[in-house]
Parts: structure tokens; C-alpha cells; sequence
């Protein structure tokens, strides 16, 4: 019998233990709207526009966030395998939905960061209740920036410039709720959603948090928020020059840096999207924050709450409806 050269057996498995772990990252409203295809030398990321939020997200903005997501753990989990990877970013013009490919390239050492990024993947988790009163102490926020700097730049807002952000975030809100679409598609995505899919009840506070930043209204939930304020969170904003796909998905990339090394340190982070989603807010942003050229997403980082246990994890589609293995098979045994 013909033996199998290891590699040969160990790169695809690899790749499906990867697109495996990278169902733990996090997206808009728990879309989750990637699949993987699992090639014998390589891992292609696809967009499933299908989960895309029509109303919200009409220019697949944040689609593309929630896929970098999902590349970064893809990558970095490959990495804590001791896998050396090159990553091809929109790779194919006439295929859009074809947003990355992740390509081995070596084997080394397990990389020590990229093991304890690993570790933070099953317990990162998003708890949109108000934080303690104990401020992000400084060293921890330039580690967290520094995390997302391989992909974009993460600026910490001042005092005024957070209350330019809660008038953002407030015309914002304003303009959603006024929009019968966008009240359609979050009713789905928070009581209708394919299972495996959305937010549920549990992980939705029961009634308006008391923030600096109006909070979105998802409508009713089932997670008590006690009576705190969340004055001593730290809000920032990811941001970059550029306004392609690759651009957005890179912020994705760095919101996944920034949010697992901010778990490995104890420290919650909370995306504020919807006040880039709607465009005369997104602007709003751009011009209070002088200096800054595209602003992807919004942060609240703060330290949770130690009074209450964090929410339960949204669920999570099943591997088989995300990875295609269709032209991969495991050799037998030699």
C-alpha cells in the first residue's frame, strides 16, 4: 500500500480544525454569514450573503467585518498549531463572494500568543450591561491596541469626543427606529432566526442599560442589568484610509485581536455598530474625530461587572453547514 506522505494528511486536517475554531468568532447579530471550503492546500472564506442584514448592512459593510473575524481566528489557530500561513485577501475580482485564502506555507513552533488567543476563543463572550466602576487601567489598553494595530489603528476617545459619540449613537438609534425595515430584520434576528443563529433572550438586557453611549434597543430580553452605569468604561474607535471590502475586513480582523486579548486580560469589549450603520452618523463620527479617515466600528471596553456572572454564549451554527469538506477525505490508514 501506497504511504502517504504525513503533511499530506496533517495540511487538511488542519485547515478543518481551524474553520472549525473559527465558529467561535463573533458577528453582527450572530449571523455568522461566512462558510469555509476546505481545499487540500488551502482554506477559501466565503461570504454567505444570505445571513447579510439587508437593511442594516446594505453595503455588506459589516458582513465584511464579521468574515475577518472569522479569518483572524482561523489564522491564529492555525498559528498555536505551529502552521506558518500567508493570507490572500480578496484574492478573485470576478468572484466577490471569495473574500480571503488561507494558505500554509511551513510548520515552526506553536506560537505562545496565538495559543493563549486560542484559549480566549471559547469564553470571549458579549455582555451589553453596564461595567464596573473600575477604569481599564492604561498598560491594558495599549495592549489591546496594539493587538489590532496589524490591522487597523484603535483610538481611545477623549471626553468630548465621547459625547460627540452618545449624540452619534443617539441620531443613530433614532433614525433605525424609524425605519420599518430595520425594525423588521432586528425583530428576526432576535425571535425568528434560524437555529444556530441571532441573539436570544438571554444574552439581551431586560430593560435600557444606563450608558454614557445610548445602547441599541433590541426590544425585550432576559439578562438583568442591575443598577450600575457605565460611566467608567472607555469607549474607542477602529478605523483605517481605505473603504473596499479588504478594508472592512480587516477591521474585523483587528476587532477579533482587540477582543480576544482583551478576554486573556479580564477586560469586557462590547461593538457599538450602529452608529456607523447609518451613513449621516457614520459622517457625524468622521468629522468630531479629526484626524481619522474611516471609522469601522465603535469599542466600549470596560472591567464587567464582578457582582454578576457573564451572559450565556449565543449559539452557534453546526460545522457541517459552514465547512465544506466536499473536496478533502481523510487517506486510510498506510
Amino acid at each position: 500500500m501506497t504511504k502517504v506522505p504525513a503533511e499530506t494528511v496533517a495540511v487538511p486536517h488542519a485547515l478543518i480544525q481551524a474553520a472549525a475554531v473559527a465558529g467561535h468568532a463573533p458577528s453582527v447579530h450572530n449571523t455568522q454569514p461566512w462558510r469555509w471550503r476546505v481545499l487540500p492546500d488551502r482554506l477559501e472564506l466565503l461570504a454567505v450573503r444570505e445571513r447579510q442584514l439587508a437593511a442594516i448592512d446594505p453595503d455588506a459593510h459589516l458582513l465584511a467585518v464579521s468574515c475577518g473575524t472569522a479569518l483572524h481566528h482561523a489564522v491564529v489557530a492555525l498559528r498555536a498549531e505551529g502552521w506558518t500561513v500567508r493570507v490572500d485577501r480578496v484574492p478573485d475580482p470576478a468572484d466577490p463572494d471569495l473574500l480571503a485564502v488561507v494558505v500554509p506555507t511551513g510548520h515552526a513552533t506553536p506560537e505562545p500568543a496565538a495559543m493563549r488567543l486560542v484559549q480566549s476563543m471559547s469564553v470571549r463572550h458579549t455582555d451589553r450591561r453596564p461595567v464596573s466602576d473600575e477604569p481599564v487601567p492604561a498598560a491594558t489598553l495599549d495592549e489591546i491596541r496594539r493587538a489590532a494595530a496589524e490591522h487597523a489603528d484603535l483610538q481611545v476617545l477623549d471626553t468630548d469626543q465621547i459625547l460627540h459619540l452618545a449624540t452619534a449613537a443617539g441620531r443613530a438609534t433614532d433614525a433605525e427606529a424609524e425605519d420599518p425595515r430595520v425594525r423588521e430584520e432586528l425583530l428576526y434576528w432576535t425571535t425568528r432566526a434560524p437555529a444556530g443563529t441571532g441573539l436570544t433572550p438571554e444574552v439581551l438586557p431586560a430593560e435600557p442599560a444606563r450608558t454614557t453611549v445610548p445602547g441599541r434597543d433590541f426590544g425585550p430580553g432576559a439578562l438583568p442589568i442591575g443598577p450600575g452605569h457605565d460611566r467608567a468604561a472607555t469607549y474607542a474607535v477602529l478605523f483605517g484610509d481605505g473603504d473596499e471590502p479588504h478594508d472592512w475586513m480587516r477591521a474585523g480582523e483587528a476587532l477579533s485581536a482587540a477582543w480576544l486579548t482583551a478576554t486573556a486580560l479580564g477586560v469586557s469589549m462590547v461593538p457599538l455598530s450602529w452608529v456607523v450603520e447609518v451613513t449621516g452618523t457614520r459622517e457625524i463620527l468622521r468629522r468630531a474625530l479629526a484626524g481619522l479617515a474611516q471609522p469601522y466600528l465603535v469599542l466600549r471596553i470596560g472591567i464587567a461587572d464582578p457582582e454578576h456572572a457573564g451572559p450565556p454564549r449565543t449559539p452557534r451554527l453546526p460545522a457541517d453547514q459552514v465547512i465544506d469538506t466536499s473536496a478533502v477525505r481523510t487517506p486510510p490508514p498506510a
